[in-house]
């Protein structure tokens, strides 16, 4: 089984590469972000794309759902340290076959990718189940928006960046703001990740 995993942090990529080959003989390609594993995902052809969710340039989310509308005979499986219902919820709407917290044992998640590759798709019933519990009232354009100004960017810098007029940038974060009941686009921006909707 050929794997491309997707995610940032040098030593949790590295030792989850390393851990895979040994315990299941995968071929396991490498990428630093999601932005490089779309790259690559272009050069070569894949049995599975494993991916965090949380990385610089392109979030995991966003992967799979280029995935989807790219390369849609590819399985898909999310593995993170977060369990926010938010990202589960919009990782299932995504169409990802699978998604794991980053504690489960090795054994999980090669038996996860088996089942993966069969058809299957695998996610827990105890995440499937805080999904449910909440709506993301953000927009696509909200969401990035309210994103860039968590990184601490201007109005003007998130227009440019989303190549927008100010006017509608401040519009996107204005109606975030009113949205998730937040007095500022810093505490948006903050309410919004912990709820696993950036």
């Amino acid at each position: 089984m050929k794997v491309l995993l997707a995610e940032d942090q040098t030593m949790v990529r590295t030792a989850l590469a390393s851990l895979l080959r040994l315990e299941a003989d995968y071929e396991v390609d490498e990428a630093v972000d999601g932005a490089a594993a779309q790259q690559q995902l272009q050069q070569e052809n894949y049995d599975i794309l494993l991916t965090d969710i949380e990385m610089p340039h392109l979030s995991g989310i966003e992967l799979v759902q280029w995935v989807q509308k790219h390369q849609p005979q590819l399985k898909t499986v999310i593995i993170t340290t977060f369990n926010r219902a938010g990202y589960i919820k919009r990782a299932v709407d995504a169409g990802v076959s699978g998604f794991l917290l980053k504690d489960a044992p090795i054994d999980t998640l090669i038996g996860s990718l088996q089942k993966v590759c069969a058809g299957e798709r695998v996610i827990s019933n105890e995440l499937l189940l805080q999904a449910l519990g909440q709506d993301d009232p953000l927009t696509e354009k909200e969401r990035k928006a309210l994103r860039l100004a968590g990184q601490g960017m201007s109005t003007q810098a998130i227009a440019e960046a989303l190549f927008i007029a100010e006017g509608t940038a401040r519009n996107y974060l204005s109606e975030a703001i009113s949205k998730l009941h937040a007095s500022n686009r810093v505490e948006a921006a903050r309410i919004a990740h912990q709820k696993g909707w950036l």
